[in-house]
């Protein structure tokens, strides 16, 4: 067993202006067992340059750091591969380098998966903003199956970056994330799920999930996203189908009608085109999921009826102005 309690794997790529106080925030964690893995994804910016400054003035912590350079741009899922790639600790943690963590969030994840004996552990996490933050409620479920339900429901997100995985989920069951297709990587969690023997929740946020970096993976839109997102999502429901055969049928079309969602929370036309075009077998799911808020059913009710006005008039009303007004 590695004497590395956590392998904290950080992608860095155009994020000069929020690098500093990610890397604070990882290199003054009161767990002292920590492996930090930095992937230059061949960033154009000052991002490393800054890294490289923090470490000196780290000096303690610089036998506890490893940094991979990528001679081109691969993109969000090849960094996080090569971070894994070297990894040695019985843990591993993914956190973007333009978020940071609560400075005991290592320590407390790492003895909640001791005591626990879990093979994952996942927290409660902040959306941040330029202002004010939003606490986000992550609550799962017992059993790792239950939480695989959760997820593909919608009322758990797969999100990575606030969950502790053991390293040996990854190895024995050759996991990985999927090269070339960054937009929804995180589907991959709900892989490692499956095969988690004991899954524990810590209801306390120790993750901070920054809304303002546009430069970052996850805010860059390429021409090729719709096919990137289709891409993983395909390759989740083919991984559930093979793993858990008919059992998870229901959960599938919870998981497609999540995944087209976003098209409906927008005022553009070609995007409630895409909704009525994706997956449209399981539009007859909508009323069955009672993890989705009634206003959601409201809007996917409204959108299958092909009553756009509606989702525009939702868009305009509760996301531009209530959340705009509220979260900025």
């Amino acid at each position: 067993m590695s004497n590395i309690a956590v392998s904290i794997i950080i992608p860095i790529y155009k994020v000069e202006n929020y690098i500093e106080r990610c890397v604070r925030s990882l290199f003054e964690q009161t767990l002292a067992s920590i492996e930090y893995i930095f992937v230059d994804d061949c960033s154009p910016d000052q991002s490393t340059t800054i890294l490289h400054q923090l470490i000196k003035e780290y000096e303690t912590k610089t036998l506890s750091v490893k940094i991979i350079t990528h001679q081109q741009n691969k993109g969000l899922p090849s960094a996080r591969n090569s971070g894994l790639a070297v990894a040695t600790g019985e843990y591993i943690f993914h956190c973007d380098s333009d978020d940071w963590l609560e400075k005991d969030a290592m320590e407390k994840m790492f003895q909640t998966a001791q005591t626990c004996k879990a093979d994952i552990v996942w927290s409660d996490w902040f959306l941040s903003f330029r202002n004010n933050e939003r606490y986000m409620q992550q609550k799962g479920k017992e059993t790792p199956t239950d939480c695989i339900k959760a997820m593909l429901s919608g009322r758990m997100k797969y999100n990575v970056w606030n969950k502790l995985v053991k390293r040996n989920l990854y190895i024995d069951n050759q996991i990985s994330f999927p090269d070339g297709f960054g937009m929804g990587e995180d589907m991959t969690m709900i892989q490692l799920f499956s095969f988690a023997g004991k899954v524990c929740y810590i209801p306390v946020a120790l993750y901070h999930y920054v809304q303002l970096n546009t430069g970052s993976f996850t805010k860059t839109a390429s021409e090729t996203y719709l096919l990137q997102i289709l891409h993983n999502a395909n390759r989740t429901i083919e991984f559930i189908q093979n793993r858990y055969g008919d059992d998870l049928e229901k959960y599938l079309h919870f998981f497609k009608l999540n995944i087209k969602l976003p098209f409906l929370i927008t005022n553009d036309t070609d995007s409630y085109r895409r909704w009525l075009e994706w997956y449209p077998e399981s539009n007859v799911y909508i009323n069955q999921n009672k993890m989705f808020s009634c206003r959601i059913r409201f809007i996917q009710r409204a959108a299958l009826k092909r009553q756009f006005w509606i989702v525009r008039l939702y868009y305009y009303f509760v996301i531009k102005i209530m959340y705009g007004v509220l979260y900025k």
